[in-house]
């Protein structure tokens, strides 16, 4: 081995403990940031193609970072409900400034709503599929980004819901007197979620034959205000069997019908046309409508239970994240709300993927084609909503490997101060 070939590896030593000095100074930097994943060093020996058993000219050595992006960081709390951690495998789906055609994947999720209520953490956009009301993903493409868009929770700042359907359980008096006649109502909404009043009218008509008729709807606090012009069949005939379970409710035209439909036309305050259908009982049961006696020398019917599936209106008061990543929204009218999913989206070889700043990735054909999963299925791991994962750097373990790289490095510049002492020793033989 000769004096310049010694020379040589000691510089490539120097080289690659530079590196390794390099890569270890910025995992201590990126010890704090979130999601960050360390890089490693790995060393790889170099030799010439005259080197044999006999002779051996040393070529040094090579340093190449490798990343370390599959190993977990700790999960911890955080007051903000849209910090999001991923517990396990995978990676958020981000685009930059809007733009989902240039996909990007990170583990970082702090992420807050901007001025247009997106979540953004530092110009990157989260992405989800968007969804019903029943948390069902509404979009036709769940396998690529193209299915996907920014979230956006001011689209859903406020909330209201028409009532479609309603049930009633009330007690017509037995004891009443043929042409008798009762009022009662129901409260429902409309298309804006303002509560407005259905007024009924009872009429004992026959024994075990009653007629209900619906009238023009009106405003909850004040009856006596019109709010609205009652459509369709209007008049409905509810029958008993003489046990007092229902029997049959028939329309204006005789047909034994399974609802009531109360048909709103329209509404003065500007709201779309209602259509409720109204559960009014079971045949033979007393679920809904029955008829026994009262028992009182003033017979009244007795309301039991009314229930419909409007929503008055309300203002958005926060945002969960749930285990499945889906989001949902929470409104002042106690009323929920799912607005989208995030899904996770995975490699077959993550290490493998392409370190950009800010703390996101890009795939590379090493890394392989992603793929999106709900939350917690597929491999994929589990969203933690109200969390962080924090850098899987262990400051202990990075001072520790400083110390061996600045001995190597020492090590290395010493072999090349012996170096020239033994080129002037020569130098000064050949004088």
């Amino acid at each position: 081995m000769s004096i310049g070939s010694a020379l040589n590896s000691a510089v490539s030593a120097i080289n690659a403990q530079s590196k390794a000095l390099a890569i270890i100074s910025n995992n201590l930097a990126n010890a704090s940031t979130t999601g960050y994943k360390s890089v490693s060093t790995n060393f790889y020996d170099l030799v010439t193609d005259s080197s044999s058993s006999q002779s051996l000219d040393s070529g040094g050595v090579s340093a190449y970072a490798s990343q370390d992006v599959g190993s977990q960081g700790n999960i911890v709390g955080s007051t903000i409900t849209t910090n999001v951690a991923i517990d396990g495998n995978g990676f958020f789906p981000v685009t930059y400034n809007k733009d989902i055609s240039q996909p990007y994947f990170t583990r970082d999720g702090s992420f807050g709503p901007d001025q247009d209520g997106f979540l953004v953490n530092n110009g990157y956009y989260l992405m989800g599929w968007p969804t019903d009301s029943s948390g069902n993903i509404s979009s036709s493409d769940t396998n690529s980004v193209a299915g996907l868009e920014p979230i956006n929770i001011s689209k859903f700042s406020t909330t209201a819901a028409a009532t479609t359907t309603a049930s009633l359980q009330a007690n017509l008096p037995a004891d009443a007197k043929v042409n008798d006649t009762f009022s009662t109502s129901i409260t429902v909404y409309d298309s804006l979620g303002v509560a407005q009043s259905v007024p009924m009218t009872w009429e004992k008509t026959a024994d075990n034959t009653w007629s209900l008729t619906l009238n023009n709807p009106t405003d909850p606090s004040d009856e006596t205000t019109t709010t609205g012009t009652i459509g369709g069949n209007t008049t409905y005939t509810v029958n008993f069997n003489t046990d007092g379970t229902l029997a049959s409710i028939q329309d204006s035209g005789g047909a034994t019908v399974s609802n009531v439909a109360i048909t709103v036309s329209s509404w003065d305050d500007g709201a779309a046309s209602s259509s409720i259908a109204m559960n009014a009982g079971t045949a033979d049961e007393a679920d809904g409508l029955s008829q026994f006696a009262s028992g009182s020398d003033d017979p009244q019917v007795e309301l039991g239970k009314a229930s419909q599936n409007g929503v008055a209106y309300g203002h958005l008061t926060g945002i969960t994240v749930g285990k499945d990543g889906t989001v949902t929204a929470t409104y002042d009218n106690n009323q929920s709300l799912d607005i989208y999913k995030i899904p996770i989206a995975t490699f077959p070889d993550s290490n493998d993927l392409a370190v950009k700043s800010d703390n996101v990735y890009q795939g590379t054909a090493d890394s392989g084609p992603y793929t999106l999963h709900i939350a917690g299925q597929g491999g994929s791991g589990k969203i933690d909503g109200s969390s962080l994962e924090s850098s899987n750097v262990s400051t202990a373990d990075q001072l520790s490997l400083m110390i061996v790289c600045q001995q190597n490095y020492s090590a290395a510049s010493q072999v090349i101060t012996t170096s020239k002492t033994m080129f002037d020793d020569l130098i000064s033989a050949l004088r």
